[in-house]
């Protein structure tokens, strides 16, 4: 999502909450004791910061993702889901290259903690991979009927150069400067396998300084068929200007902010294929997409947002 986007969505989420409470809670009471005791459903999460947070994304229901809480819910919705699904001790397993690769432990919930109401702190084990910087991962209760085959690393030398000459077309395509695409930059690049069928697709963001005050930002996902060529099956391109962003300053979108990020993949409806998740931080919350492939092409599944708090 653009700065303006998130912003507005996190403003609809808010005023959707607070209209909600006025209407039904304050006069009726009913509100608060329906999500006294919510049925537990299952929900994926981002496991973000180094393995220390875990933040929800969405619910499954019928095979269809749903929105889960966020920052600007009602106090009485966030204090029912971690009663449901932040209880110390909880686990859940961790979800790397779509297959199970460790154990989050919830540590310590909190859902009057400022900015953090919708989070849990946890530990993180495993012995797959240590998760940093942008190497972040999924979590979930659900049971993974579909897994995938575990596969998640770093491109071959081969495969990143291929994946450049795309991006440079399509960054020309967008009427980027020449000189600023020669000095591509990327905050990664990433090798999966969708289907299990040992073709490797590539998720990478990419971006380049066609100013001082302004960087052009491209999300992709890349695929092919057999031994052809990669090609682009997704791309998402975007400029940011320092005057649009809160904190006026161009370099924290260097940072990664607003840049669109790869979480994990996950088969969450059971079809074959995984579905891929992504992260996007802004300096208000969290934005979260997923993607699943239908008909030969990539589509977005889900689209939301989490409010943290203002900057």
């Amino acid at each position: 999502m653009s700065p303006h986007s998130l912003r507005a969505f996190y403003m609809k989420r808010k005023i959707l909450a607070i209209t909600f409470l006025l209407l039904f809670a304050a006069p009726f009471g009913y509100a608060q004791k329906r999500v006294a005791n919510p049925p537990t459903k299952a929900v994926i999460f981002a496991v973000l910061n180094g393995g220390r947070t875990l933040e929800p994304i969405a619910y499954v229901i019928d095979k269809k993702l749903e929105t889960a809480v966020d920052g600007a819910s009602d106090e009485a919705i966030l204090k029912a889901f971690h009663a449901k699904y932040f209880k110390p001790k909880s686990t859940y397993p961790l979800i790397f290259g779509g297959a199970k690769a460790g154990i989050v432990a919830v540590k310590s919930p909190d859902p009057k903690m400022e900015c953090s109401t919708h989070t849990a702190e946890v530990f993180t084990t495993s012995a797959r991979t240590k998760l940093k910087g942008n190497v972040m991962a999924l979590a979930t209760n659900m049971a993974v009927n579909s897994p995938g085959n575990g596969v998640r690393r770093m491109p071959t030398p081969a495969e990143r150069a291929e994946i450049e000459i795309l991006v440079r077309a399509e960054m020309t395509k967008q009427k980027v400067p020449a000189a600023a695409i020669k000095k591509l930059k990327y905050q990664n690049l990433t090798a999966i396998d969708v289907d299990n069928d040992g073709v490797i697709e590539l998720v990478g963001s990419f971006w380049a300084e066609p100013t001082a005050k302004s960087r052009s930002l491209l999300f992709l996902i890349a695929e092919k068929e057999g031994d052809d060529a990669y090609r682009l099956g997704l791309s998402d391109f975007s400029t940011i200007e320092e005057k649009d962003t809160m904190s006026e300053d161009i370099a924290s979108v260097d940072g990664g902010v607003y840049h669109e990020l790869l979480l994990d993949l996950l088969d969450y409806d059971a079809d074959g294929t995984s579905e891929i998740f992504t992260y996007s931080p802004s300096f208000e919350g969290t934005g979260f997409n997923v993607y699943r492939r239908e008909d030969g092409k990539w589509a977005k599944a889900f689209e939301g947002a989490n409010y943290r708090c203002g900057y």
